[in-house]
């Protein structure tokens, strides 16, 4: 422990008390005691740690603001909890049996009328895919809600591929609500925040669109086209989940590269308009239906042969 004498040569004081500095300034005036008492416990301090750590911590502040969600996600493993179990629900579809029997099937009750059905999604370039899936879909949707961005997630700019090509969509212009955002992000941010953006976009244009209590909401990707047979049973039937997450086939390149049958990204939501629920989505908690080959698709195989099994080849140079 060191010590130094006062001027007197009876007092010290220590750097782990500060009892002993009150000693020291008992013998002087009010002002002369305070900055006795901090000279005390400054001298008790090392300088270069306390530089060190006043740099430290804005520097720590600003990495957090700046890389917060990749930080949390770089922890993810730590405080994300398992996901539910999955509740597998078999889909039981026949276009000769009743509908009140399929729902009898399904464990479900009949409605005296089918909920409305909202297709949702996010676009970015993927025309001839948007044209399937609006084909396959339309005799059971009531509204398609369309968002564009002149940005992709990245914060690079693209042109606004559904707005210069609209006539190719005059099909479904009567049901359609359309959206655009301008890039909120910059090059080389982070994709999340982009993201994000966009689905707080996509939820208020559901609002424009008409969405109420117990709609259905089919969110997925364009290219996430769950087969128009399903849409049965959820739109006719009572006491259905609040969420069915959709096992749907994965394909590559085509539909001829069959890569597995697990994707459960697509959702249908029973809608819940007070509940923002594009911007997060939960853990799967049930399953149902597949998807197979749609029939649009197999209507225009010629023009959308490079789609088809046997015709995803290359033109040899």
């Amino acid at each position: 422990m060191w010590w130094m004498m006062g001027e007197g040569g009876g007092h010290y004081c220590s750097k782990k008390t500060d009892d002993y500095c009150a000693d020291v300034c008992g013998q002087e005036s009010g002002r002369l005691l305070s900055m006795s008492r901090v000279r005390c416990i400054l001298r008790g301090f090392d300088i270069r740690a306390l530089i060190l750590l006043i740099m430290l911590i804005p520097t720590c502040i600003f990495g957090i603001y700046a890389h917060g969600q990749k930080i949390s996600y770089f922890l993810r493993p730590l405080w994300e909890s398992p996901p539910k179990p999955f509740h597998d629900i078999p889909h039981y579809y026949h276009e000769n049996v009743s509908m009140e029997n399929l729902c009898e099937l399904h464990g479900w009750g009949i409605r005296e009328y089918p909920r409305r059905v909202f297709d949702a999604v996010l676009f970015s370039n993927e025309m001839d895919i948007l044209t399937i899936r609006w084909k396959e879909l339309y005799p059971y949707i009531t509204q398609f809600v369309l968002l564009e961005s002149n940005s992709t997630f990245s914060g690079l700019f693209k042109p606004l591929y559904f707005a210069n090509n609209r006539d190719q969509f005059k099909f479904v212009e009567p049901r359609l609500t359309y959206g655009r955002v301008g890039r909120k992000s910059k090059k080389g941010e982070n994709p999340f925040v982009e993201e994000a953006y966009q689905r707080q976009a996509l939820d208020q244009l559901l609002q424009i669109a008409g969405i109420t209590d117990d709609d259905l909401l089919i969110m997925s990707d364009v290219d996430e086209i769950p087969s128009k047979t399903h849409d049965q049973s959820p739109r006719w039937c009572d006491d259905i989940p609040e969420v069915l997450h959709l096992r749907l086939r994965n394909y590559l390149y085509s539909f001829e590269f069959l890569v597995d049958n697990n994707s459960w990204r697509a959702s249908v939501h029973k809608s819940t308009p007070s509940k923002k629920s594009l911007e997060k989505m939960g853990p799967i908690p049930h399953s149902f239906s597949a998807v197979h080959l749609p029939s649009y698709l197999l209507e225009n195989a010629e023009k959308y042969k490079f789609l088809l099994p046997g015709n995803c080849k290359r033109e040899s140079e």
